[in-house]
């Protein structure tokens, strides 16, 4: 319905891409479950993302849908057949984002040639296995800049960057800030000790 909503209201920039969006004093989500991830993006922006996974469990949800903010991600990623091997080998890589993995190794773990996989990846996604592969570990950063203290230099680690250079490159072109800055506006701290 997102066509119609811009052709019935053409002063309204309409994103049908993203879950919610945030234009700071105005926010809207797309729909009931997308005003499930609004309501937990806000208590993660006031509260900070333990708050907001601990609210999140008790819902049985996930914390943050992949797609939730048009900053952090280009398209959402579709609900896949688990039968399908393209998505199996997502979840597989999504365990293994600290590990160094090609399309390659996904085309093989799906018993696919890589032509096949990177198509039928395209077609599911959107975008080539790497570029998605680049954009979870970008996910992962954030999540571990959301809820720990580690160092930026671990963070890289964790999340399958070769160094803490190149979190920083990337991840300032998906969120348009670098991972300590990312970190201070997630990060919550109580009154009494932020003055």
């Amino acid at each position: 319905m997102a066509d119609r909503l811009a052709e019935l209201h053409p002063a309204v920039r309409v994103d049908a891409s993203v879950l919610y969006v945030d234009d700071g004093d105005v926010l809207t989500g797309g729909g009931g479950a997308a005003g499930m991830d609004l309501g937990l993006h806000l208590i993660r922006s006031m509260l900070g993302a333990a708050d907001a996974n601990r609210l999140a469990r008790a819902m049985v949800v996930p914390p943050h849908r992949a797609g939730g903010q048009a900053q952090y991600i280009e398209s959402p990623i579709p609900h896949l057949d688990a039968e399908d091997p393209v998505a199996e080998t997502m979840g597989w890589a999504l365990g293994r984002l600290d590990s160094a993995l090609s399309t390659s190794d996904l085309a093989g773990r799906a018993h696919m040639s890589r032509r096949n996989y990177d198509r039928r990846f395209r077609e599911i996604t959107g975008s080539a296995p790497a570029q998605w592969l680049a954009h979870q570990r970008v996910l992962r950063a954030q999540q571990l800049l959301e809820t720990t203290d580690l160092p930026v230099d671990e963070v890289a680690r964790r999340s399958g960057f070769p160094s803490a250079a190149a979190l920083r490159v990337r991840f300032r072109r998906v969120t348009g800030v670098p991972p300590t800055a990312y970190r201070e506006t997630f990060t919550h701290r109580p009154a009494d000790e932020a003055s």
